[in-house]
């Protein structure tokens, strides 16, 4: 009985591996095209140019695939070693997450502030020389999120000094609607709308971090208990 729990959560903890792993490998992947083809797309800082989406998917995606990799060699050789450093990055994972959390809660509106202080300043540079990653940034995001602006379409008015948006904002794409009435363009801000997002595809990544890090718990309670049971029997039978 204890054998075949320990080899069902042997396996399970496995696959759980594999595809963080997979996953790991799919971020890597896309962080690499983007940085090949379109050099710093997605750098909406000004301040920090170098937390560009093609960075942050590369440094993601290599620490993901180290954290699968040793997690899948640990399960399926069963080598304690293995395993402990495994559990070791999650639970050091999980404080950071814990920490992350604590701090942005009690600092949300110092935060809220300054981020959205500097992407506003970051507008400025949208559509200028040098700024490409910028641009497609914006674009992409008032496309694909439906909004436009960082806290309002209004924003754009100080870039343009004139009651206009960037074509990507308008309900209906076409050349130059973002010269039209603001009633053809997005009204969500985009720092809420994608700080939404943000906050509940995190919340899944935390879960599914979470659940393996049970299998891994409950694959060594099972090793220990199956440990146990033979000391248990070999001291019967050195009795007898």
């Amino acid at each position: 009985m204890a054998h075949n729990c320990l080899q069902c959560i042997k396996y399970l903890m496995f696959v759980f591996n594999l595809l963080f792993w997979l996953g790991g490998c799919g971020i890597l992947g896309v962080g690499i095209w983007l940085a090949v083809t379109q050099g710093n797309f997605a750098t909406l800082s000004s301040s920090f140019p170098s937390l560009s989406a093609a960075n942050l998917l590369i440094v993601t995606g290599t620490f993901i695939m180290i954290i699968g990799f040793v997690g899948c060699i640990g399960a399926i050789k069963e080598n304690k070693c293995l395993l402990l450093s495994f559990f070791i990055m999650l639970l050091i994972i999980f404080l950071l997450e814990l920490t992350v959390v604590i701090l942005f809660f009690v600092y949300t509106d110092k935060i809220d502030k300054y981020a959205q202080r500097d992407l506003k300043k970051g507008l400025h540079l949208y559509g200028t020389d040098g700024n490409i990653g910028l641009t497609n940034a914006w674009s992409i995001i008032q496309t694909d999120f439906r909004c436009c602006g960082v806290s309002n379409y209004t924003d754009w008015f100080e870039v343009y000094n004139t009651t206009r948006v960037p074509d990507s904002c308008c309900l209906e794409f076409s050349e130059n609607c973002g010269l039209h009435s603001p009633g053809t363009w997005w009204k969500a801000p985009c720092y809420e709308t994608v700080k939404v997002w943000l906050q509940e595809n995190l919340l899944a990544v935390g879960i599914f971090g979470l659940c393996t890090a049970m299998v891994q718990l409950t694959q060594t309670t099972c090793r220990k208990t199956r440990s146990g049971w033979r000391e248990d029997a070999s001291e019967e039978q050195f009795t007898l």
